[in-house]
């Protein structure tokens, strides 16, 4: 099993103060002898919510290495592989890119990062790793 991101906690906390109850972590999803860990799953059961009954998997990423163009590529690829796979296993299962408030507001907002949102597209949960909460939801 790979090691937790940095900011895993955090998310966890995030979602669970955000209404969410944390399902698995990892979810793990099979794929032939093949074993992908995406970081969190959580269901929405608040009767009455507007994502009542919803049901997300949270993949983490913390884009801390010196090239921000690096940990998008690495970031962008490891969400379109889950998504793949996590659509065969889990059908109704929205996967979300978590990424830091200082990410959202620096490179998913200049030109590279809404292409890449518009053209894959991303869904994403902004959070504040300080405060430890969701900041916003993007799809």
């Amino acid at each position: 099993m790979p090691a937790k991101n940095l900011y895993h906690d955090a998310v966890r906390v995030a979602l669970i103060a955000d209404g969410w109850t944390i399902t698995a972590d990892p979810l793990r999803i099979t794929v032939g002898q093949r074993k992908l860990f995406v970081d969190l799953a959580a269901d929405e059961d608040t009767i009455g919510a507007e994502r009542a009954g919803q049901r997300i998997a949270v993949e983490v990423q913390s884009f801390l290495s010196e090239s921000d163009i690096d940990d998008l590529h690495h970031a962008v690829g490891q969400f379109v592989v889950y998504r793949i796979f996590l659509n065969r296993a889990e059908p109704g299962r929205k996967l979300y890119l978590a990424v830091p408030e200082g990410v959202y507001d620096g490179i998913m907002s200049e030109t590279i990062g809404q292409l890449l949102m518009a053209e894959v597209p991303l869904h994403l949960l902004v959070f504040d790793p300080i405060e430890k909460r969701v900041v916003r939801w993007t799809s």
